[in-house]
C-alpha cells in the first residue's frame, strides 16, 4: 500500500498560505519561519542592511559550546588554578583548558 504525505506551509506571521521556509540565526540561536512571497521579500530586505556587511561563516550556525558552560563562579575557578599551580588570567576571560579541567574535577 502506497502513503502519500502533503505538507501545508502557513505563513507565521498572518495565517495565508507560505511559499517558503527561512532559517536565520542570531546571538547563537537559530530560527526557522515559513512565510509567504511577500513576507520572505520583507524579511531579506530588513537584513540586507547588516549581511551586506556581515562576514559569512563555514557552515550552519550553531550554538557556540563553551568550555565549563554553566560554571559562573570565576572567583571559584581562579582560586582552584592558583592552589593547583594552573597558570590563570588574573582578570578577563578564564581559559577554555582551565576551565574544562576545573569542571572535571568538580
Amino acid at each position: 500500500m502506497a502513503k502519500r504525505v502533503i505538507t501545508t506551509l502557513e505563513d507565521d506571521l498572518d495565517g495565508s498560505e507560505a511559499n517558503e521556509t527561512i532559517t536565520f540565526a542570531i546571538d547563537g540561536a537559530e530560527y526557522e519561519i515559513d512565510l509567504n512571497n511577500a513576507h520572505a521579500s520583507e524579511l531579506r530586505e530588513a537584513m540586507t542592511k547588516y549581511t551586506a556587511v556581515a562576514r559569512k561563516t563555514a557552515g550552519r550556525a550553531r550554538p557556540a559550546r563553551r568550555a565549563g558552560a554553566g560554571i559562573s563562579d570565576t572567583k571559584a575557578v581562579r582560586a582552584w588554578a592558583i592552589e593547583n599551580s594552573i597558570p590563570v588570567n588574573t582578570r578577563g576571560r578564564i581559559q577554555a583548558d582551565v576551565m574544562v579541567r576545573y569542571a572535571a574535577a568538580h
